[in-house]
């Protein structure tokens, strides 16, 4: 089902790009703009400070990222979104919240080379992504070797991919994925709500009614060697 159309979208988004250094692509051909198109983020200058900066893809309605940088003042967040009619709310929230460690790119994840240099990254957040079970869109799932390859370069070596899945084939597929494509993976849970995880971990609202229904949450940490 098509999600309606948030009403003053556009107005809406322009009152929100302190918060949000990049919204939307100068080219819609993604191969295209990835080949030719750089225009680096001067992070230092984003977050007003040299602390380590990580990335959360599929940052959706913005409930982890908003509390995870409430948490973590020490940490810059950046949360990417493709979705204009989504990341609005995120956008408007962390406004709200006021925090200087989190900002967004409205961008899809397969440009993100366009905007962040090789080693950037410290660690990554995948955080119920959607698992696209059709062989036929393998290559979009978000930890699919395409995906992993701009993970590899966005990460220095010994930086790290946290996933968080309900699906357990999408689950077992990136932990066959990670481990062929240059990824040692360790703390790995099959019930993280059960598990010496469970304390730290920030519940979203998504996972909340998973969890609530009786489903394990998946859980891994993949590190770049």
């Amino acid at each position: 089902m098509r999600m309606h159309r948030k009403n003053n979208l556009e107005e809406r988004l322009l009152r929100c790009t302190d918060v949000a250094p990049v919204m939307g692509v100068p080219d819609r051909n993604l191969k295209r703009l990835l080949e030719n198109y750089r225009e680096y983020l001067d992070l230092a200058a984003i977050f007003g400070n040299e602390n380590p900066v990580f990335l959360e893809l599929g940052c959706g309605c913005g409930g982890f990222c908003i509390e995870y940088a409430r948490r973590h003042p020490e940490i810059n967040l950046l949360a990417v979104e493709r979705m204009s009619n989504v990341i609005i709310t995120a956008l408007e929230n962390a406004k709200k919240a006021a925090l200087p460690n989190l900002r967004f790119l409205n961008i899809p994840v397969e440009v993100l080379q366009c905007y962040l240099k090789s080693g950037a990254i410290g660690r990554i957040f995948l955080n119920f992504s959607t698992p696209l079970p059709e062989k036929t869109r393998e290559r979009q799932r978000l930890t699919s070797p395409r995906f992993l390859n701009i993970y590899r370069d966005l990460l220095p070596v010994g930086g790290e991919v946290w996933q968080k899945t309900d699906n357990q084939a999408f689950f077992e597929y990136s932990l066959e994925q990670f481990s062929l494509h240059g990824f040692r993976l360790k703390n790995i849970s099959l019930d993280l709500h059960k598990s010496a995880f469970a304390a730290e971990n920030i519940v979203t609202e998504y996972e909340r009614r998973f969890s609530d229904m009786g489903m394990p949450i998946y859980r891994l940490e993949a590190v770049k060697e």
